[in-house]
């Protein structure tokens, strides 16, 4: 392929290839030749190109190979010389006249054909003057030209005429003719061909859409008759663009010819005759038409539907918002027309079309605020309806005689409007709030009228309505509820009042589950009251009592919608209604027959298919109320449903019961299909035989559908059954076309209870399918089921293929069925044939089995001729593969390959090639790695095809495609490779791919994109984004919904990897296109608006997917742009909410602004631009963009602090203007959060309260740089009140009041305001929703929702308050920093704030915790709960409750933890206090807490019983938490909890509660112990070890007061005393019992995890490094606060009990000495260093020592503990000194010890490090001055003389830093602290040594004025000490400096000049000097 790459094509190297090889080598070369003609300068070789691409137009090529070849020579001559232009013109039109019709010759003559157009396309007006003959020409060949021909010269006419443009207006007319009669070709190509060859001429051609206007509109209609989806896309833009263009013509065209124009009558009317009488044309008169009574043809129908849409399209949303009443009411005339309307499916199909062309033009053209409008025109129209219908209602005289038929036409037309007005409402959703406010509309009044019409379609129209109003308005729902209710009460005498209302009840009912807040409870009772009612009042009148019968089962199963959580209470009433309506036995049903009339028996069979229908529900809806028992009660009525199914009565009364009768069949198979099949077992064989009558049809021939074959196929053979049409925008009107299917016939009136039911996935509105054919399919269904269970006798006469099929008997009838279904000529049963056979061979899983079956298929195919049993059993082999997989059916692939090969290259059935093709994908696709062999055959394959079929078999090209994406999935990975294969192989992949995207085929085009898919995914190297990414751009604005989807596919998997690239490519394409809108936003800005216009799920939700990729690589660097976009969507909801009032106010002025915002036109890349204008971003897409904000706030936090940093920003942006912070857009960031939190729609209000909590999260500790001491928030404080206000108000749903709530609780906390006046704002806003809270049931949202909605507010208010607690009560015992200024002064403020209401919230606190610690109780003890709920909760909906308690305990209990802390456990509570804090349904609570009958008053408690059940309460809600807090729990949960037992245990009465009952503290030490092992990070465990110090502090003061009072009751008793404590007289602790083993086990965890050296099994293991890790800090305060609590252990045991535990403890402790012990750069010394050294103080201190039996022990232990503690010089020298202090001499008398100890003291002193010197002169300091001389005089001899040696040997001069000085001044302090114990006769010798140290260091005059400011230092600390000893010591000092006269000099002058200087600085008075001190501090002493 690498020899294709040159200019000219090689020809040496085309002439070595094989004659196979050619045309792909070829097709590569013009391939490469496409990409580098525009960049290369072809002067010299252009002759030379110019023979070679000549000649390959005779060389007979391929399609793909001519449209690149026309294209190649049109480029060249337009960038080369043109002289020679016009011969190559001539050859072609000779190529074109000549008469050679061969089949051989045919490619050339394309060729020509294709270049011709090429060149008139890209030259034009240069060639002018030639074109009357070339048009001829082609005109000319066209009457004699094939199929393929005609289509490709009526392509190459389009490209002249669009060349040339107004330039060839002589030939428009010949083009017309000649084109029109073509519009009806058989060939459905060239029919594509004509209509896109007229809509160019429409262009110019005036008169096409004037004075041949009709004719045209004609053709179209003919046209669209037996046409393909294809055909009519094309058809209908035809049409649709002329009815525009006539209507508004284009300017350009005006102006030239004075032209009639249309008026919007017209157009519309031409467009009617096309939906009413089809294509049948006007040749006799209208009246004739309307006698003759033929059918309306579908397919012209369908077409229409979509030219009625392009219509408006074109015209655009502008125009449709300024017609859009008259266009409505035309549409809505073509359904009320007779002849829309022959037969009920007719009605229906053209329902579906009218809804069709309304969702499509109001759905997506209009913005939000026009679709408003949109709603009142509809809301009219039908008013206008219902008036016309009462007149006809309420006249009783007959005046009007076609009043029934206009009563009969108008329920079409309020279905559609109805429907219309629905949709509209739950895609506005919150939105449209001003609809249903605004009076003067009277939606609500309009739709609720409809309610009584006299057709059931309408009502049921109507009741769906309100529902979509309800869950778009949530607010309306109970209110609606209430009045239809009691509507239907007020008219429970007429029928159509009964059936209407309850229908709506039932549709709002069933719109409930949508809603997360619900309904109260109570409305389910009311519901069952009135359909029991209904149901009880049925038999009184016989007007009604089919109504009511049906009313009210309706109800009864809406109602079971609501799920388990209400059904439960009404359970036993439904069972028993159940069982009445059913007889009793078989004497019952029997005698049931004999009587009654058929009137009778309809209100009978119509109950009883109303029961079943219900119970269905309750099955579907209710599974966890389906015991056994249950079950059991509900089989009585379904047996006896079982064997009433008999015609007999049907045959007795009238053929009109078959409807009833059949009903009743329906609901019984609906539910069985749905219990488990052994529940009915003993009814199977009657139950089959029935089934097996309905879908053989036994009883009813005239029924043939069934809707079901097709959902059982698999979705990939769709390309077979053309059913990938369910995949198009037109998926619901195009449903109708369906063969065999009765798919799109679906309407609410078929079946009723579908309007309670959820709807299926896709569809707007549920469309249940007519009856005759829902029995079938529910037979069929059900036989599945049951089939498999039946005892295999029965089974052989009934085989079907859904089992695993049992003996052979079976198996054979099966195999003959489905092989006979084979060879049918119905495409859908081969499919599920093949289908079938798949299934059986995977089921039967016998090797021997499937060789049959494959065998018969191979001999069939190997045969066979006719096109039938080719396709099927191809499909066979593909199904067998499909199904048995690559392993299974291996030995037959070679044999299925090679025939399916041979099947595909059969050109004269492209069927064949088609499902040949299609089998072979499967088994590409199944085989796996096993197919790699066949690779390189089957691509060859493939390319030859897509080079050489017609381009008009769209199929076999998408079975090519798919294909081609098996191949590259199975070659997988290693198409990276390099070798020659993989890279030919690669490259065929390649080639394959670029043929398919340029196919005109939507669909081909999309498996194009599927397979360059793949290819990126396994070589991205090979995928070349920049030709990729800019195809894919434009076909987002495809018109095909499955390009649009494959292409936003692709999209999403390249942003994964290479979103700036992808952005890059296509902000270059918008720039090239002179697109100024896409270049600023790029494809980010294309895909936000595709949101607002695209409906199908899979496609929002892959581009919500592209853009979170795109933003999360993007966003940060891009921060501006992004922000702008979001910025862009979110603005568009300001313009919406000033809109408010609808009706007046509005001055014109924002009226011509709003018209201009609409105005504004998107552009899209695409080149149907001018049909998409922009409409204002939709409610959703502005949802994702605040949820997009929250996610570039994230983004930015992971990349860069200088984000949340104003001063590091602004310098940021200083040096580099391109740099981007967050911190620079707050206001920005502000201003969108607040759009979001302040809009109508309650989705985006709850983004945007979230946006605003983060953002106040992550800013709020941001200095404002030009005001210290102030945050950059601050300034926004009104912004966020103003966000938060409006979610309080009275009307506003509870979950956007809870979000509220936390974002005032994060506001308040942030700290970012402390006024007081400030804080109000925001705090009153919490005390409003308290005093809410305390209103009880009261407050006015309560009654719209579920009572655990007012459970979730209530708990969010309480939470709020007590996170604000908590913010001003609790300092973390964690962070001990400095209280600023300002945080006092917020505290204040807060407390303030917060005081006045802690008595309140206690005690609500302590009701919600009560609650919560009875919700999470286990199942079994369900029976302790309250009967009737809590303080918060109802017991019906407990189980949504749970979950908000869920959410809130944490806060809560950290606030009771700290109030009880600061003041709680003094506060008790009489009864009436507490009744007045608590509304009614807490009284019940509290008594329940204290565990009395609910009835008995409560006793009043003592303050310490009340105090213990607080701290049972609170214990138990944190152990049960703490046992096992599921992983998804937030980290906050846990932490709260450990915080609120650390403040309980704060305070001395839970202090002595956890003390005195020992196990407590065990059980919560074992509990933390298991956190810590499932809970990593160090903030947790830092705060267990709190608790866990607390809990041993307690234990100390416990024992401590015990001994006490020991001691105090009887000195005598010694002994006892000092049994006291863990481990008594034995030592013995017993794990489970003993507080101090729990303590070791859990601080020896934590140990362990941070310094693995510890465990003796690490430092064992081979793999151990013994290099030390560095500590983090948070490690090394773990480590600390661990050390400190072990060494607290021992005072909790007796002595025998200490000795058990020291050893461990001694050991711990030094080990941790020696790892941490390193020294550190900055000599500071570390927490877990200071800690280890003060639990040895504490531990050698203890009083322990003192008994006798312990002794020995004790003395070896501290010896030992001494000897090893050996480590870093200075920790262990401060460890060696604090034994020397602490312990006794006899302990570490030892010589040996003695000795080592002075060694290391000895090291230290000879250090060359100052630092360690001066600890060391300090710790020696300590030693000298040891009480106990005996342990201090060895020390002293030993040590003092290498001081003075030091000492002595030190010159003032030398000193280089502090620390030296600083050693220099401790060594002198020992030396004179010496002198200080010397005995006086020894004095003089010791100032003999110290007196001239001191005085060396004295500089002379001279030198003091050049001497270093250390040496200075020195000089005045000598001098300063001179000056002190001698007083201190007059005569020794005397003596010692009369021997040594030069040292009484020096010390003198050194005295005079220090008295001078003294003196001169007096003189000047300058402030007093500070003597300099050292600058390093010793900070840790220990003594």
């Amino acid at each position: 392929m690498e020899l294709a790459h040159s200019l000219l094509l090689n020809e040496e190297a085309l002439a070595q290839i094989t004659e196979a090889k050619r045309p792909v080598f070829i097709f590569e070369w013009l391939r490469f030749l496409d990409k580098v003609l525009v960049a290369t300068d072809v002067k010299e070789k252009q002759k030379k190109l110019v023979e070679q691409l000549t000649g390959l137009i005779s060389s007979s090529p391929g399609p793909p190979t001519r449209k690149l070849l026309a294209k190649n020579l049109a480029a060249l001559y337009s960038i080369g010389d043109t002289f020679t232009v016009f011969q190559t013109l001539d050859k072609c039109n000779d190529i074109i006249k000549n008469k050679d019709d061969t089949a051989a010759y045919l490619p050339t003559k394309l060729a020509a054909v294709a270049c011709v157009g090429a060149f008139y396309e890209k030259m034009g007006r240069m060639l002018g003057s030639s074109f009357p003959e070339t048009v001829n020409n082609l005109l000319k060949s066209l009457k004699s030209a094939e199929s393929q021909g005609r289509s490709e010269i009526l392509m190459s006419l389009q490209k002249v005429l669009n060349g040339l443009g107004g330039a060839a207006a002589s030939c428009h007319r010949d083009i017309y003719k000649n084109a029109r009669s073509l519009l009806t070709d058989r060939s459905m190509a060239v029919r594509c061909a004509v209509a896109k060859c007229l809509l160019e001429l429409q262009n110019e051609a005036v008169f096409m859409w004037t004075a041949e206007l009709e004719n045209v509109a004609t053709l179209c209609f003919k046209a669209l008759e037996n046409s393909n989806y294809g055909v009519r896309v094309a058809v209908s833009k035809l049409l649709g663009t002329v009815m525009a263009t006539a209507l508004i013509p284009k300017q350009a065209t005006v102006m030239r010819q004075n032209v009639k124009r249309a008026t919007l009558e017209e157009v519309l009317e031409l467009m009617a005759t096309g939906f009413l009488r089809g294509g049948s044309g006007f040749l006799k008169s209208g009246g004739e038409m309307l006698k003759v009574g033929g059918s309306v043809n579908r397919e012209v129908r369908v077409g229409v539907t979509q030219a009625y849409v392009v219509f408006v399209t074109t015209l655009g949303g502008q125009w449709l918002e300024r017609n859009f009443a008259t266009f409505l009411s035309h549409v809505l005339d073509l359904v009320s027309h007779p002849r829309a309307t022959q037969t009920h499916v007719e009605a229906v199909y053209s329902r579906r079309c009218v809804s069709f062309i309304l969702r499509a033009t109001v759905g997506s053209l209009l913005g939000e605020k026009a679709q408003i409008a949109a709603a009142k025109d509809i809301c009219q129209a039908i008013g206008k309806q219902m008036k016309a219908v009462e007149a006809v209602v309420n006249d009783t005289n007959g005046e009007n005689k076609s009043g029934a038929a206009d009563v009969a036409a108008s329920q079409h037309v309020m279905v559609c409007a109805l429907q219309e007005l629905g949709s509209l409402v739950q895609s506005l959703n919150a939105t449209a709030s001003p609809l249903i406010q605004e009076p003067s509309i009277g939606l609500l009044e309009t739709v609720t009228s409809v309610l009584l019409h006299p057709s059931m379609a309408a009502r049921l129209a109507a009741a769906w309505c309100l529902r979509c109003v309800a869950v778009a308005l949530p607010f309306q729902l109970t209110p609606f509820l209430d009045r239809c209710a009691e509507r239907l009460n007020n008219l429970k005498t007429s029928p159509e009042a009964v059936s209407g209302y309850s229908f709506a009840m039932a549709a709002l009912l069933g719109g409930v589950h949508q809603y997360p807040l619900g309904i109260p409870h109570a409305k389910g009772k009311m519901v069952v009251s009135i359909a029991e009612d209904l149901l009880r009042t049925a038999a009184q009148n016989s007007r009604l009592s089919l109504q009511r019968t049906q009313a009210g089962w309706l109800l009864l199963g809406a109602l079971m919608t609501l799920g388990p959580s209400v059904v439960r209470y009404h359970l036993p009433k439904m069972l028993l209604l159940w069982r009445n309506v059913f007889p009793r036995s078989l004497k019952e049903l029997e005698a049931e027959k004999a009587r009654g009339d058929s009137f009778t028996w309809q209100v009978t069979l119509e109950g009883r298919a109303g029961a079943l229908c219900a119970m269905r529900s309750f099955v579907a809806h209710c599974p966890e109320l389906l015991t056994e028992d249950v079950i059991r009660k509900l089989m009585t009525p379904i047996e006896c449903a079982m064997t009433m199914i008999i015609p007999s009565v049907i045959k007795a009364h009238g053929a009109h019961l078959k409807a009833s009768a059949a009903m009743v069949r329906l609901r019984l198979y609906d539910i069985l299909a749905l219990l488990p099949p052994k529940t009915y077992e003993g009814s199977f064989n009657a139950l089959l035989r029935e089934l097996v009558a309905e879908f053989t049809l036994t009883d009813n021939s005239a029924n043939t559908t069934t809707s079901l074959l097709r959902s059982l196929c698999h979705y990939d053979d769709s390309v077979l059954l053309g059913s990938w049409l369910q995949e198009t925008d037109h998926k619901s009107i195009e449903d109708q076309l369906q063969p065999n299917s009765a798919s799109g016939s679906g309407a609410l009136e078929h079946d009723p209870s579908s309007i309670y039911l959820r709807i299926p996935a896709g569809e707007a509105v549920p469309g249940p399918l007519p009856l005759g054919v829902s029995v079938i399919d529910a037979s069929v269904a059900l036989f599945g089921v049951v089939f498999p269970h039946v005892s295999y006798k029965h089974r052989s006469g009934l085989a079907e293929n859904k089992s695993t099929l049992g003996p052979e008997e079976v198996r054979k009838s099966a195999l003959t069925l489905v092989m006979g279904a084979l060879d049918n000529p119905n495409p859908i049963l081969r499919c599920a044939a093949g289908e079938a056979l798949g299934r059986m061979a995977q089921v039967v899983g016998e090797a021997t089995f499937i060789a049959r079956m494959a065998q018969f298929s191979f001999d069939k195919l190997k045969s066979a001729r006719d096109v039938v049993s080719r396709t099927g059993h191809s499909l066979a082999l593909g199904c067998l593969h499909r199904y048995v997989g690559g392993i299974g059916s291996g030995q037959h692939l070679k044999t299925s390959v090679s025939i399916l090969l041979a099947l595909a290259q059969d050109g004269t059935s492209p069927e064949v090639q088609t499902w040949s093709l299609h089998s072979l994908a499967l088994i590409v696709d199944s085989s796996g790695p096993m197919y790699r062999g066949y690779v390189e055959p089957t691509l060859s394959l493939v390319l030859t095809l897509l080079l050489t079929v017609p381009p008009s078999h769209t199929e076999v090209h998408q079975c090519l495609g798919r294909c081609l994406g098996a191949i590259i999935t199975t070659v997988g990975p290693e198409l990276q490779g390099n070798g020659a294969t993989i890279s030919t192989i690669r490259s065929s992949c390649l080639v394959g791919c670029a043929i398919t995207q340029d196919h005109s085929d939507s669909l081909v085009q999309a498996a194009a994109i599927s397979c360059l898919q793949q290819l990126h995914m396994f070589a991205p190297r090979h995928v070349n984004l920049s030709s990729l990414v800019p195809s894919l751009c434009v076909h987002l604005c495809s018109s095909h919904l499955l390009l649009r989807r494959a292409a936003v596919a692709c999209l999403r998997q390249l942003a994964q990897r290479e979103a700036a690239e992808v952005c890059e490519y296509a902000m270059s394409l918008a720039k090239n296109a002179g697109d100024k809108e896409n270049s600023e936003t790029g494809l980010e800005g294309v895909l936000f608006g595709m949101l607002d216009r695209e409906t199908d799920r899979k496609l929002c939700s892959d581009i919500h997917d592209t853009l979170g990729h795109m933003l999360s690589s993007l966003a940060v660097e891009k921060l501006s742009h992004w922000l702008m976009l979001c910025k862009d969507v979110l603005a568009a909801s300001s313009d919406m909410s000033t809109a408010a009032p609808l009706g007046g106010g509005k001055d014109d002025e924002s009226e011509k602004k709003d018209e201009m915002d609409d105005d504004t036109m998107f552009t899209t890349l695409g080149e149907e631009d001018k049909s998409k204008p922009s409409v204002a971003p939709r409610w959703a897409t502005r949802v994702f963009a605040a949820d997009c904000l929250c996610r570039i706030i994230m983004l930015c936090e992971n990349a860069n602090k200088a984000h949340f940093d104003l001063a590091m920003a602004r310098s940021a942006k200083l040096r580099n203007p391109k740099n981007d912070l967050l911190v620079l857009h707050l206001s920005d960031l502000i201003r969108m959060a607040f759009m979001a939190a302040t809009d109508h729609s309650n989705q985006l209000r709850m983004a945007g309260l979230q946006a605003l909590e983060d953002i106040i999260k992550k800013f709020a500790s941001v200095p404002e740089p030009e005001f210290p001491g102030h945050v950059i928030l601050e300034q926004y404080q009104a912004n966020v009140g103003a966000a938060l206000r409006p979610a309080f108000s009275q009307d506003t749903p509870s979950d956007i009041t809870a979000k509220a709530c936390q974002v005032c609780s994060t506001w308040i906390g942030s700290e970012v305001v402390s006024d007081l006046n400030d804080l109000r704002r925001v705090h009153n806003l919490l005390v409003s929703s308290l005093d809410k809270v305390q209103a009880g049931k009261k407050g006015s949202s309560s009654q719209l929702y579920r009572e655990s909605a007012t459970t979730m507010e209530k708990l969010a208010v309480l939470k709020a308050w007590a996170e604000v607690n908590i913010q001003y009560q609790f300092t973390d015992p964690l962070k001990n920093t400095t209280q600023s200024k300002k945080k006092e002064h917020l505290f204040t403020s807060l407390i303030t704030l917060v005081q006045p209401e802690l008595p309140i919230l206690s005690r609500l606190w302590l009701a919600a915790l009560k609650d919560y610690a009875l919700l999470t109780l286990p199942a079994e003890f369900a029976s302790q709960l309250p009967p009737d709920g809590g303080a918060f909760y109802t017991p019906e909906t407990i189980d949504t409750a749970r979950l908000h308690y869920r959410n809130s305990w944490a806060p809560i209990l950290h606030a009771v933890a700290l109030w009880l802390n600061s003041a709680g456990f003094n506060a008790s509570e009489s009864p009436e206090e507490a009744a007045a804090a608590m509304p009614n349904s807490q009284k019940r609570a509290s008594s329940i807490m204290l565990n009395q009958a609910p009835g008995t008053p409560p006793t009043t408690k003592s303050l310490p019983e009340i105090n213990k059940d607080r701290m049972h309460l609170i214990l138990g809600v944190s152990i049960q938490f703490l046992c096992s807090p599921r992983p998804e729990e937030p980290v906050e949960h846990v932490t709260s909890c450990l915080q609120a037992l650390h403040t309980l245990l704060d305070s001395p009465c839970a202090r002595i509660h956890i003390a005195e009952d020992q196990l407590l503290g065990v059980e919560l030490l074992s509990v933390l112990h298991r956190l810590l092992l499932t809970w990593d990070p160090p903030s947790v465990q830092l705060l267990v070890t709190g608790v866990v110090q607390q809990i041993v502090r307690a234990a100390q003061d416990y024992l401590q007061e015990k001994r006490n009072t020991l001691n105090e009751d009887d000195i005598k008793e010694k002994e006892t005393c000092l049994v006291l404590g863990e481990g008594g007289e034995s030592g013995g602790l017993v794990p489970g019992k003993s507080l101090v083993f729990a303590a070791m086990e859990l601080l020896m965890f934590i140990l362990v995890r941070h310094m693995p050296h510890l465990s003796p099994k690490m430092s064992d293991s081979p793999s151990h490094v013994s290099a030390k890790p560095q500590l983090s800090e948070e490690s090394a305060r773990l480590v600390a606060a661990t050390v400190t609590i072990l060494s607290d252990l021992p005072s909790l045991c007796s002595p025998a009990g200490c000795m058990t535990i020291l050893p461990t403890i001694l050991f711990l402790i030094t080990r941790v000495l020696k790892e941490t012990a390193v020294k550190s750069v900055d000599n500071q010394v570390s927490p877990p260093v200071s800690a280890t050294l003060q639990a040895i103080k504490t531990i050698v201190t203890l009083p322990m020592a003192k008994t006798e039996e312990t002794h020995k022990q004790w003395t070896s232990l501290i010896r030992s503990t001494l000897a090893s503690s050996i480590l870093d010089e200075v920790s262990m020298l401060t460890a060696i000194a604090l034994f020397l202090w602490s312990a006794s001499t006899e302990i570490i008398g030892v010589q040996s010890l003695q000795n080592g100890c002075i060694n290391r003291f000895k090291n230290a002193l000879n250090s060359c490090d100052p630092w360690v010197q001066a600890k060391c002169y300090q710790l020696l300091l300590s030693v000298f001055q040891h009480t106990n001389r005996a342990l201090s005089t060895p020390y002293i001899h030993s040590l003092a003389p290498i001081m003075v040696e030091k000492l002595k040997a030190v010159e003032g001069n030398r000193l280089i830093s502090n620390t030296e000085l600083l050693a220099v001044q401790e060594g002198i302090k020992v030396l004179e602290t010496l002198v200080a114990l010397g005995e006086e006769q020894n004095r003089v010798q010791l100032l003999a040594l110290l007196v001239p140290t001191l005085i060396s260091y004295l500089l002379n005059e001279n030198a003091f004025a050049s001497a270093s400011t250390i040496s200075k230092d020195l000089h005045e600390f000598a001098l300063q000490n001179l000056m002190h000893i001698g007083p201190l010591y007059p005569h020794a000092f005397k003596t010692v400096m009369g021997a040594a006269p030069e040292l009484k000099i020096r010390l003198e002058t050194a005295v005079r000049a220090s008295q001078a200087s003294k003196a001169k600085a007096a003189a000047r008075q300058p402030p007093p000097t500070i003597h300099s001190v050292p600058t390093i501090k010793l900070k840790t002493s220990f003594f």
